[in-house]
């Protein structure tokens, strides 16, 4: 076997690890918790490797991921990667997946369907999974099926692919990011936010075809401009949810900043812990009913005792899988999950025939003198599959549209 040299580099997400051989670049190693562990399992994975400086195409190669990476244009499609040890279908795999240009992506399907194997998805998702060129064959703009993020092997797993993805702009639905607006609270942000794992566009084409009625009022409102609140963990999400309850907007962020205030410490958002360690008294004192401190105390101890799931492992799960983990928690019912499922993180297909606004827009909309009962929007609803997401948005317009005019 050709002996293989080694790097360790600086970048904005760590420090990376890179090996090469005689045939071009062997294996990307993204950065593990610390530095001796990339370096460990550097190593592991490339044994015998002797720590040397570059040669001149690996030092390219360097260079631009790391631009890359501080979220600078650079095109590493052109980078020779030694794939000796490659299986050939990996190989056909990876050379497509070399295709996707920052700021886009492809699902594992999509990928399948351009090798010819219609129906082989799982098993691209099984050659990208043992990928060893992370960045280079970006599999991390790969995603699975209706939006979902899909898995990632790199330390950190969806939460890194999910941060890859940001800074190349190109952020799928349910990422993470601190300090977002209120959560479940419809936005109108036609300017701002992460970028979806679907496309919009063909998003809102697809319902001007599948329903005359709401393609007018697309026309009224205009482009789509539904905004990602992003967060940094699945409790702190849920639990501005819960704050934000059955208040005005105003009212409510106040009183999360001063909930906030009793963790100056915790510039990432307050953790399980830091909440269950405060007097009752000092969270009454920043403007908590009793009902919203019981739901709080309720929500951290069941993520501390892990019966709720991760930001990460809930990018993985079914839609309903996650409205039946979250209701579970005091204070948080089905509206609740699916303004999560919505607006943090980005699902296509979410209908919440129990709120108020959609049902008043789709009067609206239809031209109704009552409101609409739960059977008749799920039945006009089976229209919008699978951008229900997207129709909601348009109906909640439908009512500003009003207001306005």
């Amino acid at each position: 076997m050709t002996a293989h040299g080694f790097l360790l580099f600086d970048t904005a997400i760590g420090r990376c690890g890179i090996a090469w051989g005689a045939r071009g670049v062997a294996l990307l190693q993204l950065p593990e918790g610390r530095e001796e562990g990339t370096r460990a399992r550097l190593l592991e994975r490339m044994p015998g490797a002797l720590e040397a400086p570059p040669p001149p195409d690996v030092r390219r190669a360097i260079d631009g991921i790391a631009a890359l990476l501080r979220g600078e244009a650079s095109d590493l499609s052109g980078v020779p990667l030694d794939m000796e040890r490659v299986p050939p279908f990996h190989r056909r795999v990876y050379e497509v997946a070399r295709t996707i240009p920052p700021g886009a992506t492809l699902t594992y399907g999509d990928i399948a369907a351009r090798l010819g194997s219609v129906g082989a998805a799982r098993a691209v998702g099984q050659a990208l999974g043992r990928n060893p060129f992370a960045i280079l064959v970006p599999c991390h703009r790969v995603l699975a099926a209706g939006g979902k993020v899909g898995g990632f092997s790199a330390d950190g797993g969806v939460t890194t692919k999910l941060r890859l993805l940001e800074i190349e702009r190109a952020l799928p639905a349910g990422a993470p990011e601190a300090d977002g607006a209120a959560a479940g609270a419809p936005q109108d942000d036609s300017g701002g936010g992460g970028a979806f794992g679907f496309d919009p566009a063909a998003a809102v084409e697809r319902l001007r075809a599948s329903d005359a009625a709401l393609g007018r009022l697309i026309d009224r409102v205009g482009p789509f401009g539904m905004r990602l609140d992003r967060t940094s963990s699945l409790f702190l999400a849920l639990a501005e949810s819960i704050v934000y309850q059955q208040l005005t907007g105003k009212a409510a962020a106040t009183i999360f900043a001063r909930v906030r205030a009793l963790f100056p410490r915790a510039h990432e958002g307050f953790t399980p812990e830091q909440l269950l360690r405060v007097p009752d008294e000092e969270l009454r004192a920043a403007g908590l009913s009793r009902a919203k401190l019981l739901a709080l105390r309720d929500l951290a101890r069941r993520t501390q005792d892990g019966e709720l799931p991760t930001l990460a492992e809930v990018h993985a799960m079914e839609d309903e899988a996650i409205i039946e983990r979250l209701t579970q928690v005091r204070g948080i019912g089905r509206w609740t999950a699916e303004m999560l499922l919505m607006f943090r993180l980005g699902r296509p297909d979410v209908l919440p025939v129990d709120d108020y606004g959609i049902r008043k827009g789709f009067a609206i909309a239809f031209k109704q003198r009552d409101l609409p009962g739960r059977k008749d929007l799920e039945r006009r609803g089976a229209r919008w599959r699978p951008y229900r997401t997207v129709a909601s948005w348009y109906l909640w317009r439908a009512v500003d549209v009003a207001r306005s005019g």
